[in-house]
């Protein structure tokens, strides 16, 4: 039987990372790099996905020809800010305090960093994990899974009070997104690449993994989200990101 892990509080507030900016060649269309800090009431750390490689702040031509990236876009800005310790430096913590690391999926830009925390279990969707590697992408370097205390997500379910995690296959095998209930902004959902930007829901979520399983999670998140007045944050939103709240600052 799979562990289990269980927050003990309530999420209080949530943060947002900047990763960088990365240019999708198709469109052409300009995407913000995210993850998300939710911090509970118990002084519980979540830390959800981890953004590029080092490598990639160190010398993004030299990682983008190493892994044959630029098929696909280009760096645009990733420096050594971007990487997850600096940004949780700004909200006053450090990499030894996030007690949990989730992985909404394994692509590149999501990954970089998921052995970087020895001490925290890592939550990820139990499709995902019983790939031979982790998504990344179509270079030579393709990275191994780290050896850690994995809590695998089979479907829908409480993280804790007011933290749901939501089993949203479609983009990858294994694309989870959330729901975080707030003490003042109320219900927030990270759609992650589940729904990267507003327009990709009347694209048909052509190119995913599986667009039939797009489509259906797509509706079903912006069907929880009307019903529960959730405040949306998409996972790659040319539109949100230059205006989006992001860490120092909190939602609360």
């Amino acid at each position: 039987m799979d562990k289990q892990f269980t927050l003990k509080g309530k999420p209080k507030r949530l943060a947002v990372l900047d990763y960088g900016l990365f240019e999708v060649h198709a469109g052409p269309r300009t995407i913000g790099i995210c993850g998300f800090v939710v911090q509970t009431d118990a002084d519980e750390v979540v830390l959800i996905d981890t953004g590029f490689p080092q490598k990639y702040a160190d010398d993004a031509e030299a990682a983008t020809a190493e892994d044959d990236l630029g098929s696909f876009g280009r760096v645009l800005s990733v420096t050594a800010e971007n990487m997850p310790g600096p940004q949780l430096q700004t909200l006053g913590l450090a990499k030894s305090d996030v007690t949990l690391m989730i992985q909404s999926h394994t692509h590149i830009d999501h990954v970089g960093d998921m052995a970087g925390y020895p001490e925290a279990p890592i939550l990820i969707s139990a499709a995902e994990r019983a790939l031979p590697r982790p998504l990344y992408w179509s270079g030579k370097q393709a990275m191994e899974w780290p050896d850690r205390d994995y809590r695998l997500v089979h479907s829908d379910m409480m993280l804790g009070p007011g933290f749901e995690v939501l089993h949203c296959p479609g983009h990858a095998p294994g694309q989870l997104a959330f729901m975080v209930d707030l003490p003042q902004t109320g219900w927030v959902l990270l759609t992650s690449d589940a729904i990267s930007r507003a327009s990709e829901i009347d694209e048909k979520f052509a190119g995913s993994w599986d667009d039939d399983q797009a489509i259906f999670h797509g509706d079903r998140l912006m069907a929880l989200a009307r019903e529960r007045d959730a405040l949306v944050i998409y996972g790659h939103s040319p539109e949100q990101w230059p205006d989006l709240r992001k860490a120092p600052d909190w939602f609360e």
